[in-house]
């Protein structure tokens, strides 16, 4: 049966906060969630059956446990849930995928925060920006987050993800940092978690790892990144300025 099958029904949830980690332009989505469910050590917590997600089975080095690609980790200390995703959404199941998880997110107490990074050539620190559907923007005011400088759309499963929200009125947050537009990008990954994540989830997350492990993370996630710059812009999850559209 498609849909979101939880495998842990003793963790127990009160009004938690989502956080996607669909890849995207930078992987920083992908990145930053990762590195939340380790540096949490988030439990396993359901699988993601949706139409159109690619049939393959995942495993770790050192852990012959074989899972789905697309996963849901839980932290009941935190009530915390997060998305991984080991592959990367084509443009086919992109709207199957965003109409899956947003029914599951509508028919529980959830407020999502969704994951995209915006191309961007830069010599200072990433910038974050937030958008918000529903009643959301207050929340983005109460954290410092500012909204974007010019007119964007956001593509790809966090994209459509946004578009149900804002299709159904219901609240939610996207996140958007200034990205590598060709390379994995974990400085931007860590503006992410501090900035926004962190603060609008209230917890609290250290990202020196992340920093230290900055290289290797970019070379690992480099073949990934190759996969997904084979798909088009449209197919991956990315801001950009609404111009390049018109």
């Amino acid at each position: 049966m498609a849909g979101i099958q939880i495998r842990d029904s003793e963790v127990s949830l009160e009004e938690p906060t989502f956080v996607e980690g669909f890849p995207g332009v930078g992987l920083v989505g992908k990145i930053a969630t990762d590195h939340l469910i380790r540096e949490l050590e988030m439990e396993y917590y359901a699988s993601v059956d949706c139409e159109g997600l690619p049939r393959v089975g995942t495993y770790r080095a050192g852990d012959g446990r074989v899972r789905p690609p697309v996963r849901l980790y839980a932290s009941e200390a935190h009530d915390l849930i997060a998305l991984q995703s080991d592959v990367p959404i084509g443009s086919p199941a992109v709207g199957s995928v965003a109409n899956c998880v947003s029914s599951w997110i509508a028919a529980r107490e959830v407020r999502p925060i969704y994951l995209s990074g915006l191309p961007a050539e830069r010599e200072e620190p990433p910038s974050l920006y937030g958008v918000a559907t529903g009643s959301q923007l207050e929340t983005l005011e109460d954290h410092g987050i500012a909204t974007p400088p010019e007119d964007g759309v956001v593509s790809g499963p966090t994209g459509a993800l946004l578009d149900r929200a804002a299709q159904s009125g219901e609240d939610s947050l996207g996140l958007i940092v200034d990205s590598s537009p060709q390379f994995p990008d974990p400085e931007a990954a860590t503006v992410l978690l501090e900035e926004g994540i962190a603060p609008i989830a209230d917890v609290s997350i250290d990202v020196a790892e992340l920093v230290d492990r900055a290289e290797e993370i970019r070379e690992k996630r480099e073949q990934f990144a190759r996969q997904m710059q084979q798909l088009s812009q449209e197919e991956s999850s990315q801001a950009q300025p609404l111009r390049m559209y018109q």
